[in-house]
């Protein structure tokens, strides 16, 4: 069983809905051809095909194309993922939901929608437009989680993405003070990729008495370590990581799930290990290919699965016929797809 598949319910104003170490995917934004509406029953399909694999939804992110979503976007699509969960049964698993904006003042606005919405966590970039003062401004990048912390009714995940945030890039110092110093965050994800960085947080929030000493404003939203690809999962394992949120787990979901599962289960029993280490190599060769394309490149494989993805929201150009065939027939996506197609048991895609 995934770890994302326990969880409890409660009808008071607390999480009732337990963060748990596992994979997550910031699920895509679907679109409507022409109108580029959104594009609901894609998105109903995709959140309902992923969770059902053990996958936990990110909603908002930057694969959902956060900054092309307004703010009654984004809560439709939060209540819109709610419903289609809870429709399938699957009422313990929560919603994480993308809340960084270009101000600390709108970003608190957003996680106080977001959780009007339904969500159950937050997680919040920062904005790369004055990362010229913010970037060498360690008092500044502080202050933007911990006012954010402070101020919304859930607890709050630091998105850490250099690439996306104008290079703005926390080092370990900085995101193990957040940690200590503010009780509503609730992790760390690390789209810079850096392993020595998740194991130096990883090595303090996992201690024995982290939890003890820094507790959490709500118990059930522990201070999780996550990767932003899932091509260290075995080592982030190994280091007392939590998972990964990644975007590879939009195409293979079950794969990714089975990675997790055995890299935790090869810590007490060291024969899963070269098993674990199999499923991590294809993973990671198929994570660098597929992450070159980005949310184009994702969305048409989704296309190319399952017959539905679409193209982005301009000006975000989608993938050329070309190179979206070359994505496709690349060895490490069709190593992936194989893989994924033996743990679905799924018929061949189209």
């Amino acid at each position: 069983m995934s770890p994302l598949t326990n969880g409890v319910s409660s009808a008071n104003g607390q999480v009732s809905r337990p963060l748990r170490p596992g994979i997550y995917a910031p699920i895509p934004t679907f679109f409507l051809p022409e109108s580029e509406d959104l594009d609901l029953p894609s998105f109903e399909t995709h959140i309902a095909r992923t969770a059902t694999a053990g996958v936990g939804p990110l909603i908002a992110g930057s694969m959902g194309e956060a900054l092309h979503l307004s703010h009654a976007e984004r809560a439709t699509l939060i209540r819109t993922a709610r419903k289609t969960l809870d429709g399938v049964g699957l009422t313990h698993i929560p919603l994480v939901v993308g809340t960084g904006a270009g101000s600390t003042r709108e970003t608190i606005e957003l996680c106080k929608e977001a959780a009007e919405a339904g969500a159950d966590y937050a997680i919040a970039v920062i904005s790369g437009y004055f990362a010229g003062v913010l970037g060498g401004h360690k008092a500044g990048l502080k202050a933007y989680w911990t006012e954010i912390a402070e101020k919304s009714p859930i607890p709050v995940m630091i998105y850490n993405y250099p690439a996306a945030c104008g290079g703005i890039d926390l080092d370990s110092d900085i995101i193990s003070e957040l940690a200590v110093e503010c009780p509503n965050l609730c992790g760390v994800k690390l789209t810079c990729g850096n392993v020595g960085k998740l194991t130096r947080v990883a090595d303090i929030v996992s201690g024995s008495d982290f939890a003890s000493k820094f507790p959490r404003k709500n118990k059930n939203a522990p201070f999780l370590v996550l990767g932003g690809y899932v091509d260290f999962v075995v080592p982030s394992t190994y280091a007392n990581g939590h998972g990964a949120i990644t975007g590879l787990a939009n195409v293979a979901p079950h794969a990714s799930v089975k990675l997790f599962e055995l890299s935790v289960a090869s810590l007490n029993d060291a024969s899963l290990l070269p098993e674990a280490q199999r499923f991590q190599g294809i993973l990671a060769r198929a994570d660098f290919t597929i992450a070159k394309a980005s949310i184009a490149g994702t969305k048409y494989l989704l296309e190319k699965l399952y017959g539905y993805g679409g193209v982005p929201r301009k000006p975000l150009p989608p993938i050329s016929s070309d190179a979206g065939q070359a994505l496709w027939d690349h060895p490490h996506t069709q190593d992936l797809i194989k893989l994924e197609r033996e743990l679905s048991g799924k018929v061949k895609a189209r």
